[in-house]
């Protein structure tokens, strides 16, 4: 059993605190270039996102789609965040 979620807030704020820092998806698709998703969600806004896949449609239906995730460099200051792991750790 596993909870294929993830959950980040960020806790710093952009211009103030730091520069840089945007949260990234990449999305891996059959077949084709993988597509980035650039995220900058302000202080105290939740991103959920997958942890490994997410379905999508495709010409022949479902498939699963590759995710990826990680954060651009950051050009100034220090940049804080909260990050959520759901998983059965029994």
């Amino acid at each position: 059993m596993f909870f294929p979620f993830q959950v980040l807030t960020i806790l710093s704020r952009r211009g103030l605190d730091f520069d840089g820092g945007e949260f990234v998806l990449l999305e891996q698709r059959p077949r084709a270039q993988s597509r980035a998703h650039v995220l900058a969600p302000p202080p105290g806004a939740f991103v959920i996102f997958p942890t490994h896949h997410r379905p999508g449609a495709g010409r022949r239906g479902w498939h699963r789609a590759g995710m990826r995730h990680g954060v651009s460099t950051v050009t100034s200051g220090s940049r804080t965040a909260l990050g959520i792991i759901f998983h059965d750790a029994a």
